[in-house]
C-alpha cells in the first residue's frame, strides 16, 4: 500500500509565505514525476508545479516567480513553497506522485488526501 500525506496547509495573510510538504510511504520501489495541484471552490483541479526525477521543473503561469517545488528522493518528499500569497491561492491542494511499487510494474500515479491554503486578511 502507497500513502501521499500533505502538511502545512493553513491561514496566511496577503502576501506571506507557507511551505507544503507531502511525504510518500509505503511499498515503493521509484518515484517518477511529483506534482502539486490545487482545486478552489467551484474550479476544476489545475496543476500548479511539477517535477521530474532528475530535477527538471515547470509552473503554472499564475504562480511562477512566487512559487517553488522541489523534492528530496532520500526521504520520498516533495516541497512546495509559496511567497506572495494572494487571495486567489485559496485552494485545497493535493500532492501526486507517478511511482512504481516493484521495478517490473507499471508506474502508476497516487494522490493525497489534500491540504487547505487560505490566504486571507
Amino acid at each position: 500500500q502507497v500513502q501521499l500525506v500533505e502538511s502545512g496547509g493553513g491561514l496566511v495573510q496577503p502576501g506571506g509565505s507557507l511551505r507544503l510538504s507531502c511525504a510518500a510511504s509505503g511499498s515503493i520501489f521509484s518515484i517518477n514525476a511529483m506534482g502539486w495541484y490545487r482545486q478552489a471552490p467551484g474550479k476544476e483541479r489545475e496543476l500548479v508545479a511539477h517535477i521530474t526525477s532528475t530535477g527538471s521543473t515547470n509552473y503554472a503561469d499564475s504562480v511562477k516567480g512566487r512559487f517553488t517545488i522541489s523534492r528530496d528522493n532520500a526521504k520520498n518528499t516533495v516541497y512546495l513553497q509559496m511567497s506572495s500569497l494572494k487571495p486567489e491561492d485559496t485552494a485545497v491542494y493535493y500532492c501526486n506522485g507517478d511511482l512504481r511499487r516493484r521495478s517490473y510494474w507499471a508506474p502508476q500515479t497516487y494522490w493525497g488526501q489534500g491540504t487547505q491554503v487560505t490566504v486571507a486578511s
